[in-house]
Parts: structure tokens; C-alpha cells; sequence
């Protein structure tokens, strides 16, 4: 049986410019690219195809040296353009130029009676060779799941509480026979509990409310809600030598799809949103899509800041860059290099804030949409102990504590502070109210890569 969890802690953001649930016409993208630094963990990625290659659907670009069985496939069928590598010849993207029409590299396909009866070894090894293993994500650490570990449990969110966030039912509407048998598929790899976990306040769509062979747990609360290390924590917290992975439904899905159909399809609904959007919808492509179409004559103006992902934890990307593997959100909001006179003294009724004393009555108007811009008003200056990350970390950690160990590099103090628990989402929300300015996230990565090393 499911618990409920009452969280108190955090904090909404709500931004103007939330997708209408409609899905949009247009061109697909020429282009799609997978990124290893989307992965983390992921050292001395090696290229396994060269420019003017063809490939398929599920065919492999590149794979982890350290472990080869860990491969990145094509999410589409087309000719490879480009090897993109920066500095010291690090892999930063493979770029495909995608075909009109998809064409997918065959895999095993099973019945579901057959599924009921498949060993673990034989549904990792499916996972492994088309590349949908790279869903797992593994804690702690956050990194893509090691095949050779058997984890405590598996967790999967089924909401999603960052700014302007797509609505799931939507995302995955008609996928009921593709998410149950990747939950069939996902009992063969842990001897535990597989924990779904929804909101009271958001409608519970077909697809998790029938799913079965899962504990369906119901959160309240604001974000981080949807974060799963905040679910993790609550329901089943990490000790040190524990390991517990972690998937999104869309990868689920896919694992789905991989078994009954015989195909790596990466195709999905993403959707592109924000204040300085025309019109704010969901469109229909695959993964690491170029988001040019999307954008293109659908801007208010030009001057602004496109993410893959959420404003809190994603990428800022160019006009014809790709998206991110696990994205299906593009944000767009208003360049913030504009300087404001008073900076954020200034009182005002349009700003956004935790405190009562700077966000001048948004504390009475809780519905209010916000049209908010990169500005951090601010850079980074001594680190002020005010008490307010732990008024949006709804987990029995100390965060300020923890960042300063980080940054001292106390390996026990960082051990003792619940660095095991956390990952950058868990808490973007403490850079986001830092009045010091920190990059929390890139901090918070930087001690999780001091604890893998040491």
C-alpha cells in the first residue's frame, strides 16, 4: 500500500506562458544530437561512427570507454554530419542530418506472456545493446545506473513541480500498454519495491492510476515535490553503501516499446513555453531534437534566453541547438543583461520573491504569473548564512552546512551532511533564493565528483 506524504517546505514558481495542451503542425527538425554531457558519469565517451556514416534508429554513436556495454544510439535514421569536439577534444555532440522518414535497427520482440518469463540477464542485455538503459539513473551520485549493481528499489516520478512544467498526462496519453510492461520489465532488475509517485493536487492520468506491480504513493506540497531525491529521501532514504535507480516515465515507455515492438523509438512530445513564446503548445518529435523549428516566428522578441529544460536546472542553448536527452521542455524568457535602477530594492508589485520584504505583495496573490528574466541581480560574494535554503529543502539535510563542507573539501563533514541524497535539481531551488549568489548546482557537482574520486 501507497503513503501519502505532506511536504510544507519549498517553494512555486509560476511563470507566465504555460503550454496549452494542444499539439502543434510543423516541420520536424532537420537535425538531432546526442550529447554525453547530458550523462553523468560518463568520463571518455568513444565514437564508434565517423562523418558521412549512415545510421538507423538504435544504431550506436558512441559508448563509454570505462564500460563499453553502456552505448548512446541514434534516436533517428539519417547520415552522421557531424563530430562536434571542443576542448582537448572532448565529445561534445554527434549531430545526425534525419531522414523524412525513420527507419529503425530491428531488436528481439516479445509477446507479454514471453516477458513474464525472460531473465534478468536477457532484459539487460536488450536495455544495454539499444541504448534505452541509459534512462536508469543511478543514486547516489546521480550518474547513469552501473548493470552491475541491483538496487534497493526503483523510483519514478509521475509529476513534474519545476516552472512551466508539461503537463505528463498529456506527455503520455494512449501509452497504458507501453508503461506497464516497461514496469514488468523493470521488476526483472530489482529485488525491492518500484515506487510511482503522484500529487494530490494534479490530475492522476489512466497511465498511473492502472498501473500495477507498483507502490503509488501520493506527495503535497510545492517544489521540489516532483524532484525524486525528495521522494527518495521520504520514502526510502539512501545509507552509504546503498544504490537505488531512478527513471521518468518517457523511459519507461521506452522500455515498453523496445520489448513489444522491437525498436529503440525515441519519438516524443515536447513542450516549448515561456513569457516571450507566441504560442505556448506541445510538438511531436524525437529525442535531442534541434529546437529551430519550434522557435522560429513563435518569439515575442529577440532579445531572450532559450533553455532546454526548466529555468532552474537546464541548459541555455543556442536558436539551432539541440535539446537535451531527458528534456521535453523548452523554456523561453527574457535576456536578463539589462541592469535596473535599485536592483532588486525597488519596491514593486511584479516581483517574485520568498521574503515578504522583496517581493512586495506576491506573497498575497499566490496565483500570480510572473514574467521573471535571467538577471540574477547579483554576483557571488561572501557566503551569508541566512537560514532561507532550508526553508525550500523539505529533507532532514543541512544544505548550508553541506555547501560549505564542499567547498572546504571536508570529505566526512560532506559524508555526515547528506551529499549521498542529493543531486543539482534536489537543490536549484537554494540558488535560485541565495542572496549570495552561489552557483549551488555547479558546487553541489563538484563535491559529488570530490566523493566518486576519493
Amino acid at each position: 500500500m501507497g503513503k501519502f506524504i505532506r511536504l510544507k517546505k519549498g517553494f512555486d514558481i509560476n511563470l507566465s506562458g504555460k503550454a496549452t495542451t494542444k499539439l502543434a503542425q510543423t516541420d520536424q527538425p532537420e537535425t538531432f544530437a546526442i550529447k554525453p554531457t547530458d550523462f553523468n558519469g560518463i568520463y571518455m565517451p568513444k565514437v564508434v561512427v565517423s562523418e558521412g556514416d549512415i545510421v538507423k534508429a538504435g544504431a550506436p554513436l558512441f559508448h563509454d570507454k570505462k564500460n563499453e556495454s553502456i552505448i548512446f544510439s541514434s534516436p533517428v535514421s539519417g547520415e552522421v554530419v557531424e563530430v562536434k569536439r571542443g576542448e582537448k577534444r572532448k565529445l561534445l555532440e554527434v549531430k545526425i542530418l534525419a531522414d523524412r522518414t525513420v527507419e529503425h535497427l530491428p531488436f528481439n520482440k516479445y509477446s507479454v506472456s514471453e516477458i513474464e518469463n525472460l531473465s534478468r540477464e536477457v532484459v539487460k542485455q536488450q536495455l544495454l545493446k539499444s541504448g534505452v538503459w541509459l534512462n536508469l539513473v543511478q543514486r547516489p551520485f546521480g550518474v547513469v545506473a552501473d548493470p552491475a549493481e541491483t538496487p534497493k528499489s526503483i523510483f519514478i516520478s509521475g509529476f513534474d513541480s519545476h516552472p512551466l512544467a508539461p503537463d505528463y498526462n498529456f506527455l503520455f496519453k494512449g501509452q497504458e500498454q507501453y508503461f506497464q510492461t516497461g514496469i514488468e520489465i523493470l521488476k526483472k532488475l530489482t529485488t525491492g519495491p518500484i515506487h510511482l509517485n503522484v500529487h494530490t493536487k494534479k490530475e492522476i492520468g489512466a497511465i498511473f492510476s492502472q498501473a500495477h506491480g507498483v507502490e503509488l504513493n501520493k506527495f503535497s506540497g510545492p517544489h521540489p515535490s516532483g524532484c525524486v531525491g525528495v521522494q527518495i529521501h521520504h520514502l526510502d532514504p539512501l545509507g552509504k553503501s546503498d544504490v537505488i535507480w531512478t527513471i521518468n516515465p518517457y523511459g519507461v515507455i521506452q522500455m515498453g516499446k523496445l520489448f513489444l515492438n522491437g525498436i529503440y523509438d525515441a519519438s516524443k512530445i515536447i513542450a516549448v513555453a515561456g513569457s516571450e513564446v507566441k504560442d505556448p503548445q506541445y510538438y511531436k518529435t524525437y529525442t535531442g531534437a534541434s529546437v529551430k523549428k519550434f522557435i522560429q516566428n513563435n518569439l515575442k522578441q529577440d532579445h531572450v534566453r532559450i533553455v532546454s529544460g526548466n529555468v532552474l536546472t537546464g541548459t541555455k542553448i543556442g536558436r539551432e541547438d539541440h535539446m537535451g536527452f531527458f528534456d521535453h521542455l523548452v523554456s523561453v524568457i527574457p535576456e536578463g543583461d539589462q541592469y535596473e535602477f535599485l536592483g532588486w530594492i525597488t519596491p514593486s508589485s511584479n516581483k517574485l520573491s520568498l521574503s515578504r520584504a522583496w517581493g512586495l505583495f506576491s506573497f498575497l496573490n499566490y496565483n500570480k504569473e510572473y514574467i521573471l528574466d535571467s538577471n540574477t541581480k547579483g554576483e557571488p560574494r561572501a557566503f551569508v548564512q541566512t537560514g532561507v535554503f532550508e526553508k525550500v529543502t523539505p529533507m532532514d539535510i543541512l544544505p548550508t552546512h553541506l555547501l560549505k563542507a564542499i567547498i572546504a573539501e571536508d570529505y566526512d563533514d560532506m559524508e555526515a551532511l547528506g551529499i549521498y541524497e542529493v543531486i543539482e535539481e534536489d537543490l536549484a531551488l537554494c540558488e535560485f533564493v541565495d542572496v549570495s549568489k552561489h552557483h549551488v548546482q555547479a558546487i553541489l557537482r563538484e563535491g559529488i565528483e570530490l566523493m566518486q574520486n576519493s
